[in-house]
This record gives structure tokens, sequence and C-alpha cells, in this order.
């Protein structure tokens, strides 16, 4: 265990110490917060993640407008450059278009700062308001000063004062923000709002015609815009003033102040004036399309999970990668605006799924945060099996509670999960998931703290699973199963000497020497497989299918634990009775005995430990041979030593011709079938990492190029497989293995699970379902 924990935080430190992961742009190294799970990355099978910030850079910028049922920036893409109506929209001073603007630069919770040399600088903890505002200043609409409750615009020259009453503040849940303020010229008080299409467009006033901001919201949309409605009335003095009263009482309650808050904002935000929409542009990080991509090649699913509207996190998906286009993919859609049309939906998706789930095609289902909030309560079990049926999923106006137990419920079917985020609404995801990541971006450092692993850009996500995960479990797996075998060789060799002795509780070994082989002479020599690489980070990268040998646990599971002891119990016996039968005719101390024995065992080691590396430095040479070395010249030291009870043992052994030839004898009859079956193995059963070690080895291409087109094309069937049915029946029994059986199959639940969504007569067979906790 010493020795594990000791690899594991080099594991975490090679992550920190990564040049290639390093972001330049931010100055940002990655950083390993949690040192015990670097080999799950290498496991993942479900990456849930999060979409500004993210995918995207967050870097927000004003693109266009729909102010009054007009549309600005459509012609030119940017209506603050070279949009000449909006221009002279704002020289003649159109109210609506003013107003417009006072919103954007009055409701949010954004200060500005003014620098040594006059200009004014803004902080936001929004990046959406940040460009609002700087939109607002490019119109000359400039936030000036913000004092206390009092703020200060310029308008062409013209200071013009709020005093801000009440703000009404944002919450994953109300999706809109709100400040009361009153106009310090005319003290007529104003309630300014904005916020997304769904809850904004419901609070017009009665008769007031939307549906020119809906189809712009749409038209936004379909562009991968993010958009937000702006919307505005005056209140009566009375009217704020009991509002006004409600609302302290409810900023102290002790008890649901949440709940309590957002009922009585409820109470003011009605019969607004919808005044237009906003467009903003957050444009996709470098290398998201191409690492998404990477990712799905090596049999990893992916769902994102946004608080964006679902045509927007669409035209995302779909340039990222992250679904395909018509007739390769198709989209299947879970909506409706009552319950019942909810399940039908969800019906008609997951019959969809069933019927296609054997097909090459890619389908991916997109359900809004309403329908998902009354599936996770009453149709959960439904959702668990489009779940497991489908490798993509796009949830969209999503809360971060709602992201939480998404993660919940993929780990409820023992997928091994990874959730990617950037702000602190993805902190609960990031932390209920099995592995944490986060992005240190824009939103400030909440996700990247509460994380197992940070990173700077989304791409690096990519070398943190294939390069780093996977060799983190190829290493682990052997390291485990090594310390395992080397602890049962010495004991087997123990119980062989105790029945051979009649069970007369004598060791053959003293207790000096057991310390000293498990501490010393076989532990440094493993502690070198932290270097070691079966194929390097240029062809893991160029061949991802291959982190398919690490998802179904083919380094570490049973049946690799069962040769590791078949082994252990062969060696045992070969180093026993070679060493009792080459001095059982001589007359010989049970000193020299123990040393012989001994001395196998680490001759032994050193062979294993070679046999099963797959690269060398000069420094796991030195670990192995050196070590090997440095057996015989502390027991050589040991023998000079009276007292020692091994006093000129190890010399009279080294004068002897019958030593080195037992030590030969144990070297080749114990390796020798260890050799043969390794080199059948590779030989006429290759699998795609053997022909990959041969091409790097021959350094170009080789003979049987074909036969690791065929492996590769196998072990894509195989992740197909696993990614399109069900998951891995894993026994609580396997858990500390890190995985199950790669030949284990997958049980199956009974069509009754989901019986309430169709007749009987109708039912179609579910045999190929597998088992998912009760939750």
């Amino acid at each position: 265990m010493v020795s594990l924990d000791l690899v594991k935080s080099l594991y975490a430190k090679f992550i920190d110490w990564d040049e290639e992961m390093y972001d330049h742009d931010t100055n940002t190294p990655s950083h390993a917060a949690n040192t015990a799970i670097s080999e799950d990355l290498g496991q993942v099978e479900y990456i849930l993640t999060d979409k500004t910030g993210t995918l995207t850079e967050n870097r927000m910028i004003f693109r266009r407008c729909c102010i009054s049922g007009i549309f600005y920036g459509n012609e030119s893409g940017d209506a603050l450059k070279v949009d000449v109506e909006l221009l002279n929209a704002v020289a003649k001073n159109v109210p609506d278009v003013l107003r417009f603007l006072t919103i954007m630069t009055i409701c949010n919770t954004v200060t500005p700062i003014r620098s040594n040399s006059g200009a004014i600088l803004y902080k936001a903890q929004s990046q959406d308001e940040d460009a609002l505002v700087n939109a607002a200043a490019r119109l000359h609409m400039v936030l000036i000063s913000k004092n206390g409750n009092t703020l200060e615009v310029n308008f062409n020259g013209l200071v013009i004062q709020y005093e801000i009453l009440d703000i009404l503040e944002f919450t994953s849940d109300r999706k809109r923000m709100s400040v009361v303020v009153r106009d310090c010229q005319t003290e007529k008080i104003l309630l300014l709002s904005k916020g997304a299409d769904e809850v904004i467009f419901p609070c017009a006033y009665s008769g007031q015609q939307i549906r020119t901001f809906v189809d712009a919201v749409e038209q936004y949309a379909q562009l991968g815009l993010r958009t937000l409605c702006l919307g505005w009335r005056e209140l009566k003095d009375d009217e704020y003033e009991e509002w006004s009263h409600m609302f302290k009482e409810a900023s102290t309650a002790l008890f649901d102040r949440e709940w309590k808050l957002a009922e009585v904002c409820q109470r003011l935000e009605h019969d607004l004036e919808i005044l237009g929409v906003t467009a903003i542009e957050d444009r996709l990080q470098d290398g998201v399309p191409e690492t998404i991509e990477t990712l799905r090649k090596a049999g990893i699913n992916f769902w994102m999970l946004t608080g964006d509207k679902q045509n927007t996190a669409i035209q995302i998906a779909l340039l990222c990668n992250f679904i395909s286009s018509e007739p390769k993919g198709q989209l299947l859609f879970i909506n409706g605006k009552t319950e019942d049309e909810v399940v039908r939906s969800l019906e008609r998706v997951l019959l969809t799924m069933r019927i296609t789930s054997s097909e090459p095609k890619d389908l991916a289902f997109v359900v809004d945060g309403w329908a998902l909030e009354v599936i996770l309560k009453q149709y959960r079990e439904a959702f668990t099996e489009l779940a497991i049926l489908s490798r993509t999923a796009i949830c969209c106006r999503v809360t971060p509670s709602q992201k939480a137990q998404l993660v919940e419920l993929l780990k409820s079917c023992d997928y091994r999960t990874l959730a990617i985020g950037d702000g602190g609404n993805d902190v609960r995801m990031i932390q209920q998931a099995d592995i944490g990541v986060g992005i240190s971006g824009r939103e400030g450092l909440q996700a990247a703290r509460a994380a197992d692993y940070s990173i700077g850009k989304f791409r690096f996500l990519k070398r943190l699973i294939l390069v780093h995960g996977r060799y983190s479990y190829n290493r682990t797996a052997f390291l485990s199963q090594y310390s395992f075998y080397k602890s049962l060789v010495i004991c087997f060799i123990q119980i062989l000497f105790s029945l051979f002795s009649g069970v007369s509780g004598s060791s053959l070994f003293n207790s000096v020497s057991l310390m000293a082989y498990n501490v010393f002479y076989t532990s440094i020599p493993v502690l070198t497989s932290v270097l070691d690489k079966d194929l390097t980070e240029k062809t893991v990268m160029q061949h991802p299918q291959i982190l398919f040998y690490c998802q179904a646990g083919r380094l570490l599971n049973p049946s690799t634990f069962a040769g590791w002891f078949g082994r252990s119990l062969y060696h045992a016996l070969v180093v026993f009775f070679i060493s009792v039968h080459a001095y059982a005719g001589e007359k010989c101390e049970m000193e020299e005995l123990s040393m012989v024995a001994l001395s196998g065992c680490i001759w032994l080691q050193a062979f294993v430990v070679t046999l099963e590396m797959n690269s060398f430095t000069i420094l796991q040479h030195l670990a192995i041979w050196g070590n090997f070395v440095a057996f015989y010249v502390i027991n050589c030291i040991v023998s000079t030593i009276p007292s020692a009870g091994m006093y000129t043992i190890m010399f009279r052994l080294g004068k002897q011709p019958s030593y080195w030839i037992t030590m030969v004898l144990i070297v080749a009859v114990g390796m020798g079938p260890v050799l043969a079956i390794k080199y059948f193995r590779y030989t006429y059963r290759s699998s795609a990492i053997n022909i990959l070690q041969q091409a790097e080895r021959s350094r170009g291409i080789i003979f049987s190029m074909g036969t690791l087109e065929s492996q590769l094309k196998s072990v894509e069937k195989d992740v197909a497989s696993l990614s399109i049915t069900q998951p891995k029946n894993r026994n609580p029994v396997y858990e500390p293995l890190l995985s199950d059986s790669p030949t284990a199959t997958r049980r199956s639940i009974g069509s009754s699970t989901f019986d309430f969504f169709q007749p009987a007569q109708s039912r179609l067979s579910t045999s190929y379902s597998r088992n998912c906790k009760n939750n």
C-alpha cells in the first residue's frame, strides 16, 4: 500500500509537470488535487460537460439585437460596427432604443473602475453582463460610477443619476434579474428586467404583440448566439411601498428564505413591456471538436448539460462534433407543455432508441429543464434506460441540482463518470461525479478548486485521459498485482517448508530477511514502473481505441489476478524444491538454505520485473540491476558481522559453483514457461497493443499492418457494443480490482420495468437491458 500511494502521488506530479497541458494564454498549469484516482481517468465511460466557458471561450461579444420589432446587425453580423440604422436610432434619441440601452447599462451587478489614465473599466461577475455594459458604452450609454445605492450614466455628455432601491437577484430557478431604480431627474420608480425568454415573455402585459421577439430568439438561437430578453415598467409609489415591505420581510426570514424571496419577486415582475432581445456570441475554444471526436473513438459518451436555450445548445453541439447532422445522425426531442405531452414524448424517443439501437446511426436525445424535472420525479427508470441506450444527450435549461441528479443517475448504473465545468453552478455536478475536472476560466476558480483535476482548456482533457489516465491505469494494474505476487511467493515457500518440517513452527527465513525482502529487495525495482510506457504518447493519441482495454479492465480483473496467483505458486515450488534438492545431499546450515532460497526469489523478481517492463530508461536499469547487486553487497557486509547470525555464509556460498548453477537453474525453470506463454500470446494471439508495439520497435510500417487494422476494428466494435448497450454488471466484491473481467456479460432486466409506457401487445423486448440500482 505504501508503494501504491507513493506512485499515485507521482502520477499526480506528472500531471502538474506536464508542459503540454500548460495554458500559455492564461499562464495556468494543470493541477491534480486528488492523488488517489489517477487510474480512474483511464476508465472513464461518460463525460458530462457544461457548455459556456467549458466548450466555449466565455469571451462574450455583443453581435445583434432586436428592439421594438426592428432587427439590428442581421446584414453585417455586428450591430455595433456597421449598422447605420442602430446608430441613427441612438442619435435620434428613439425612446425604446434608449430604454433598451438603459436596461443593458443598469440591470446588472457590474462595478465601474476608473484607471489612472481616466479610462473606465468594468468588473463583472458575469461575462454576459460585461458584454452588455461594454456594448451600451460603445453606443454612448456609459456607466461611469456606482457609489453605494447611487449610479451615474453618461449619455452623449448628459449625466443621468439613478438611485438603486432594490435588486432582485438572478438565480438558476428564476432565470432572470431585475432592479428597481428611481430616476433622480423625474422621480419615477422603474422596474428593469432581463432574463431568459421563457420567463420574460410570460411577464409581458396583456395585449402586447411579442411574436416578433419570439422569432428573433429562434433566429439568434439557430445561429448559436446566446439570447436575453429585456423588459420594463413604471411602478406607482404606493405599489412599490407595499411590495418593498414584503421584500424586506422575505429577505430577513429565517426559514425558506429563497422560496419566499422568489414568491415576492414574482409579485412585482409582471405586466412588463418587452423592449427587445440581445444576441451575444461565445466562440468555441480551439481544439474542442478534435478533442470530442478523439474521445468518442475511445468509446467515451458525451452529455452536454447547459442552461442555454435548446437551439443555441444544438448549434454549438453541431459545431464541436458533439452530434452528427443528418443523415448520419438524428436528434430526438423530449419536450411538452404538459406532463402528458412529456410522457408521450419520452415514450416515443425510448421506442425509437430501442428499435434503432443496433443500427450504426448516431442517435442523440434533447431534453429541456422542465421536462427533465417531470421525468426525474416520476419516470426515472424509463429515463435511465434511455440514458443507457444513448451515447449522446443534450440537456438544456437545466439547474445545478439537475446536473448533479443526472450524474448520480449514470453512476447508479455503474458507469464511471467524469464531469467538467468552469463555474460555480457546475460545482455540484463536479463533486457528484467519480472524477471532477474544473477549468480555470473567466468565471473564477470555484470549479477548479472543487475538482479533482484542474486544466486551463477543454482540449487538455484528451491528454489527461488518453495519456495520464491510461498510463496510470496500466502502471497501477502491474504494481498492485506484482506486489500481490511477490508477497505470495515468500508465503508459499514458508508454507512448503512448514509442511516438509512436520509443521514444527520454525521459519525458513529470519525476520530481518523477510523485512528486507519486502522493504528493500523487491520494492525499489517495482517503483520504476511509474516510468513504464507500453506505447509512446504519439501512438496513444493516434489510436484512442486502445483505451477500451482499460475501460474493460483487461489488465486488472479476477482472471489476471488468478494468473499472478498461479505464477507465484509455481515460482515458490521452483525455488523451494530446486534449493532443497540442490543442498539435500550436503551438510549445510539452515541459514545457508535460507540464503539460497532468498537468492532464488531475488533472481526471479529481477527477471519478472524486466520481462513485464515495456520501456527502459537508465533509471530503471539502475533500480533493477543496481538493487540486484546491492542484495549481494548488503549480505556480504552482514556476513562479516559475527553476531548477525549469517557470519561467512555469503562468502561460502559465493565460492560454491553449485550455488550459481542453482540460481541459473531456478531462473531457467521459473521463467521458461512464462516466456513461452508471453511469446505465444505476442506472436499468435496479438492484441492491437502488441501490434502497435511491433510497429514502434520496427520504426515504420510493419508487415502485419492489415492485422492491426482488423484488431482496431474489432476494438471499435467492442467499444460500440459497450456504448449502445448496457452497463457492466459490476459485482461489489470486485470493486477493489478497479473493474470487471473483460469477458463479463451483461444481465438483463425484464420488460416489466417500463410496462406503464405501452400496452402488453405492443411491448418490445428489452432482453438487452442491464441491471441498474433502484433509486
